[in-house]
């Protein structure tokens, strides 16, 4: 029931091409395609040749990266976004949920945003798209709570969020907050960072990623496990974190297995480093 793939940001300075083989040489299925280098929504001759990479490979597009921030001065821009992400096959837009934290933001600025996303949300689906919504510090979505707030304001059915470890959240406390989103989460960012944005292999979070692939087996329906920011963006490394990934999603439960972050304390739900 799980997709496992890649975010192409993982080796922004790759050209697609080569992002596509990696991907296919480590047995992953799908790419997420980000918007900044790979696929950019203004230039539809790059996303066409991007998508002519994944079907060279025999990958999936399962979404479309983009940076589109839900501000209203950016809703003339979404529909070349949208236009993209069918040029390039995917089911999927991510998007971003303003550029201010959830605490920090006016009553002026939410209701903006919500506004925002709740057309682009309309726009979507007249080309068949889903959206989800970056779970990620400096926007509305930044925790768990304010991302199931927005969600019930914008009250699209083609919207839902993506999730992905909370900056310095210990396992338990991690888990705990992707088992409130539910099946409002459509796909998840895989990464090992500790403390802060430290990039560790995967293998080094062991007991997060046991405990989020347990959690997520009890799911109704399926969804992507995407691999973002390995060690170094070394392309040489991304066979051995596909395969701890597919380690992870084959866990059965049975006694917490310890890692980094489990031996260590700190941190809350929602603080999050860039993707940039």
């Amino acid at each position: 029931m799980t997709r496992l793939g890649l975010c192409s940001v993982t080796f922004r300075r790759l050209p697609a091409a080569e992002v596509a083989r990696c991907a296919a040489d480590a047995g992953l299925e799908v790419v997420e395609w980000g918007a900044d280098v790979h696929a950019p929504p203004e230039e539809p001759g790059t996303v066409r040749a991007t998508r002519d990479a994944s079907d060279r490979y025999g990958l999936s597009c399962c979404s479309y990266g983009s940076y589109f921030r839900a501000t209203p001065g950016e809703l003339s821009e979404f529909p070349a976004v949208a236009r993209a992400a069918v040029l390039l096959g995917a089911p999927r837009v991510r998007v971003w949920a303003g550029g201010v934290g959830s605490l920090a933001a006016t009553p002026q600025e939410r209701r903006g945003i919500v506004a925002c996303l709740r057309e682009a949300a309309r726009i979507a689906a007249d080309h068949g798209l889903e959206l989800a919504l970056e779970f990620h510090s400096m926007t509305l979505s930044d925790t768990v709570a304010s991302t199931l707030r927005l969600l019930d304001e914008v009250g699209a059915d083609n919207l839902r969020t993506y999730w992905q470890p909370p900056l310095d959240a210990p396992d338990e406390e991690a888990v705990a907050g992707l088992a409130e989103l539910g099946d409002r989460v459509s796909a998840v960012h895989v990464f090992s960072w500790w403390p802060g944005n430290r990039r560790l292999r995967l293998a080094d979070r062991e007991g997060l990623w046991a405990g989020v692939f347990d959690l997520l087996k009890e799911r109704r329906e399926g969804l992507e496990a995407l691999l973002e920011f390995v060690p170094g963006d070394d392309p040489a490394v991304l066979a051995r974190e596909a395969a701890t990934l597919r380690r992870a999603v084959a866990h059965r439960p049975g006694p917490p297995a310890q890692s980094t972050a489990r031996r260590r304390s700190g941190g809350s739900v929602g603080r999050q480093s860039p993707t940039w």
